[in-house]
């Protein structure tokens, strides 16, 4: 692991507790990607019983998630309090008094690399941009599998390489830091799902590009979400007054019909976890058939 683009979890996590009170105003592109997610689902035939929304921020998936299976129960997991604070509903307290009807939700404060759930407990896990955050996606895969119910779906968004690609050429040409987060392929995603043991893996990406008046603007919709640059390797002081302007006035070379550009590769994927099937019969005199997988129909 490349010490300079590990993330530090406690920055991390203070970043996302800061933000979580505007986090909605910002979270445009989340909501869109998690809108798009949730269109996947309807060429998929699976209801799950209990939904974990890994990294569900202030719950706009989660509530979507809620509406389309009315009798699931939903685990939401997030690694910043705040943020499940904001995902509550405020209920009257008298309606606390009666028997909760409907879906249910139950709030975690937990990293998904290392999640606070038991084995094959959930039928469906749902992340939607979150993995970048994450130090060892190989390892978190694995965690995804240990809770899922044999036969479960594992349904993720993530951004790729590009991601931020104008930002992180400016920044170039102002000092060596590291500024940006580093994003996995694509492909490197559906081998590290193949190696963990899921099926069928689905891949895809697309580019989604937002516009700007100007580099402010940018940084404050990161900062608003709370997409600090939180890896070991960024400058622990503040990029000076030089530093800064050199990354502007690159910028600004990239404005196209007077907007700039800042772009977003979005990679969708599912696979499935295999259910184990005993096969009857032997495949002769003495040597009993080994366990096959199947997918649920």
């Amino acid at each position: 692991m490349n010490y300079d683009h590990t993330l530090d979890k406690r920055q991390l996590r203070h970043a996302f507790e800061r933000a979580a009170a505007g986090y909605d105003r910002a979270a445009v592109l989340q909501r869109e990607v998690c809108d798009r997610m949730l269109s996947r689902l309807n060429y998929i035939k699976y209801t799950p019983d209990i939904i974990l929304d890994a990294g569900s921020g202030t719950g706009y998936g989660s509530r979507k998630l809620a509406m389309r299976y009315p009798a699931a129960e939903m685990l939401a997991v997030d690694i910043a309090l705040a943020m499940h604070f904001q995902a509550r509903p405020s209920v009257p307290w008298w309606k606390r008094l009666s028997p909760a009807r409907g879906n249910r939700t139950s709030y975690l404060c937990g990293d998904i690399e290392l999640l606070p759930l038991k084995d094959a407990c959930v039928g469906l896990v749902w992340s939607n941009l979150t993995l970048q955050w994450c130090n060892d996606m190989r390892y978190t895969f694995s965690e995804v599998r240990r809770v899922l119910q044999p036969g479960g779906l594992f349904m993720f968004s993530t951004f790729g390489p590009d991601t931020l690609k104008e930002l992180r050429q400016a920044f170039r040409n102002a000092d060596n830091y590291s500024h940006i987060n580093r994003f996995t392929d694509m492909h490197d995603i559906g081998d590290m799902l193949v190696h963990n043991g899921f099926a069928t893996p689905v891949m895809d990406m697309e580019y989604i590009t937002l516009t700007y008046d100007d580099v402010i603007g940018v940084m404050r919709d990161l900062r608003a979400i709370g997409a600090h640059n939180v890896t070991q390797g960024r400058s622990r002081g503040l990029t000076g007054k030089t530093g800064w302007q050199k990354a502007i006035d690159h910028y600004e070379t990239l404005r196209v019909e007077g907007k700039l550009p800042a772009t977003f590769e979005v990679v969708y994927g599912h696979a499935w976890k295999p259910q184990p099937r005993k096969a009857i019969g032997k495949l002769a005199a003495g040597h009993p058939m080994k366990d096959e997988f199947h997918l649920p129909e």
